[in-house]
């Protein structure tokens, strides 16, 4: 039998268990980009917690990304980290959602009228950006387009020589890329062609076994591995109001 003392001490000892376990899940967000005179304390991949307070000088900027979106903090004075507000659940599964590699309409896409299209899924190759991409899984690849006029092909060549076209309908900014008859290689540089006039880029790719499922921690491992144009994408896309 335990003694009155022996068990006060157990659950004092669970209590300062369970409080450690709620401070170290105290969500972390990540600094993806900074400037100003501050900025070399808080470089692009910091990360932060949400209790962390970070002092910033007249001309700095820090922007960082946790579950709840992408916050812009400026100085001068004393900033708090966390933000208030439930995590953006929604944005972020539909930016990372696996799409199948066949031909889908996208019917929600805009433009034509004086707007911006914008890549809607972050594993999508946008053919307009050179640079390293991560890819989810290499099997389910896709080209964006930033418009969605006209019926296009757009051409991946290998080092190798061998080459592949992607044909766009009218109406659609994305398409498959058949990894079948061009099987796709880390670490290797394809260009990739569009019709007329449109600028060539070349991509390298990285496959992630296993892509995080929290912003913040895709955000870390996307600076990690370099792909800028993706961590960018995020951002942007979870982006919080100012105010």
């Amino acid at each position: 039998m335990f003694s009155a003392k022996t068990r006060m001490k157990a659950i004092a000892m669970a209590g300062a268990a369970f409080g450690l376990g709620l401070a170290g899940a105290a969500q972390a967000g990540v600094v993806v980009a900074s400037s100003g005179p501050s900025a070399s304390q808080y470089p692009k991949g910091k990360k932060l917690e949400d209790n962390d307070r970070i002092v910033l000088k007249d001309g700095d900027s820090v922007t960082i990304l946790d579950s709840k979106g992408t916050r812009v903090l400026s100085g001068p004075g004393t900033r708090v980290v966390g933000a208030r507000g439930a995590p953006n659940r929604a944005k972020f599964a539909m930016l990372t959602r696996q799409r199948s590699a066949t031909r889908a309409r996208t019917g929600a896409v805009r433009g034509g009228d004086g707007t911006t299209l914008t890549n809607s899924n972050i594993w999508n190759v946008d053919t307009s950006i050179s640079g390293t991409m991560c890819l989810a899984d290499p099997s389910l690849v896709r080209l964006w387009r930033p418009t969605k006029d006209g019926v296009a092909t757009y051409s991946i060549t290998a080092p190798s020589g061998g080459t592949v076209n992607v044909l766009f309908d009218e109406g659609d900014t994305d398409a498959p890329w058949d990894t079948q008859l061009l099987p796709l290689s880390e670490e290797v540089e394809y260009t990739i062609r569009g019709p007329g006039g449109v600028p060539e880029s070349k991509v390298s790719f990285i496959v992630l076994e296993t892509p995080p499922n929290e912003p913040e921690e895709l955000a870390a491992v996307l600076i990690d591995k370099g792909c800028t144009s993706q961590l960018d994408l995020l951002a942007s896309t979870l982006a919080m109001p100012q105010g």
